[in-house]
């Protein structure tokens, strides 16, 4: 006999394919030996939402809500099954309740106990580089040993740096 969970895989697989009365029937043989699995639960309320049974659809979301009451999906599912049976009061009610669960599950701080799977983790940003590239649009300034010497007290040993005599801006010493 397949395990639960593969007997899930081969439900899925038929409601993949759009197969849903052969999904439904895979899915009540699985909640037959184990009528808490609440992913089977589920499934098959979104089954019946796809077959068009709206009415069995809410029930058997209800029966998934019995199981975890506080589960954003769950909410979601029945807002959308009495959204499409009609009942936009209480499709909005279970909107409410998909988003309440939503911002209490962000809430919750993580579970420091809980197994990861490193390949499920979102990659963790690099830090930067320690050393920062050279940035060309600033100007450089030559060491100390590569400047031009001073020019003596008293006089300009450059030509460049005598003042013309006719620029009324530049002071004479």
């Amino acid at each position: 006999m397949p395990s639960a969970q593969e007997q899930y895989d081969d439900a899925m697989f038929e409601f993949s394919r759009g197969e849903y009365d052969a999904c439904i029937e895979r899915l009540n043989a699985l909640l037959a030996n184990d009528p808490n699995n609440f992913e089977a639960q589920l499934a098959l309320g979104m089954a019946y939402y796809r077959k068009g049974d709206y009415a069995t659809a809410i029930a058997e979301g209800h029966k998934a809500e019995k199981l975890r009451p506080k589960e954003q999906l769950v909410h979601t599912n029945l807002s959308l099954f009495y959204m499409k049976a009609g009942n936009k009061q209480v499709a909005e009610h279970h909107g409410l309740q998909a988003r309440i669960a939503g911002w209490r599950e962000n809430m919750a701080p993580p579970d420091p106990n809980a197994p990861s799977d490193s390949e499920l983790q979102i990659a963790k940003p690099t830090p930067p580089p320690v050393k920062i590239p050279d940035m060309p649009w600033k100007k450089k300034t030559p060491p100390a040993s590569a400047q031009p010497p001073k020019p003596p007290e008293g006089g300009t040993p450059y030509a460049s740096d005598a003042q013309p005599s006719g620029d009324p801006e530049r002071k004479k010493t």
